[in-house]
């Protein structure tokens, strides 16, 4: 019997802004004026070297680069490093803007809850459900759930970059279900990271997957996990 549940964040209760917007009100704030041509390349080479976080991974990582990807989520200044650097190796017109495009990612505008995860966290919290955020992360998301009011339906938060271990490591998991007071196989993991949230499986997690899709292409992902627990 299911009798907690542990989420991951990107992908699963959120989605990042699209690339566009997110260089678009970037370029904006900095004064900076793209011409729709440059908008639209610099937007096409940030996707290709995977430079969004929470956006596309990278469809090849530059020379120099691949450790800095590998450990990313272990630190805050790890993942400052490896997606400024993906942005700065993109080749965009104004590479300045890296940092500036890195901290515009983390702000609760950049993100939008998919349509069903608010009434599904609610409906938990009616059942007596406890809750448990896990990401592989370099940053501090929980300002993005007190701004989207979600904050109160979560009771713990599991993040790489604080724990020092990132999914699908068992160990993060397991800190997870042991906070929430409730056994591995009591807590259904959901997530849509075919690798790192399936390792909550290893512990007798039970698994549910959704699609990282864009928040108008995935109005109910999350309703079909209700039904798993009865």
């Amino acid at each position: 019997m299911i009798k907690g549940v542990m989420f991951d964040f990107s992908g699963t209760l959120f989605r990042i802004e699209s690339t566009e917007r997110w260089l678009t009100e970037v370029a904006a704030a900095a004064g900076v004026e793209l011409t729709a041509d440059q908008l639209a390349a610099d937007a096409r080479r940030l996707t290709e070297f995977g430079a969004l976080p929470g956006g596309p991974n990278p469809q090849q990582l530059p020379a120099g680069l691949a450790e800095a990807w590998r450990i990313r989520d272990l630190s805050a200044a790890n993942h400052r490093a490896a997606y400024t650097g993906l942005v700065r190796a993109a080749g965009i017109s104004v590479p300045e803007l890296a940092d500036a495009l890195y901290d515009r990612h983390m702000t609760p505008q950049a993100w939008q809850p998919y349509p069903d995860a608010e009434p599904t966290l609610r409906e938990l919290r009616r059942r007596g459900l406890p809750v448990a955020v896990v990401s592989n992360i370099g940053w501090d998301l929980r300002p993005v759930f007190r701004a989207h009011g979600f904050d109160p339906l979560v009771d713990c938060y599991l993040l790489s970059f604080e724990f020092g271990a990132q999914k699908p490591a068992p160990s993060i998991f397991q800190e997870a279900c042991d906070r929430i007071g409730r056994e591995p196989a009591e807590v259904l993991m959901v997530g849509d990271d075919r690798r790192a949230d399936a390792g909550a499986a290893a512990l007798g997690c039970p698994l549910h997957l959704v699609d990282h899709l864009p928040v108008d292409r995935r109005p109910a992902g999350l309703r079909p996990l209700l039904d798993l627990l009865g």
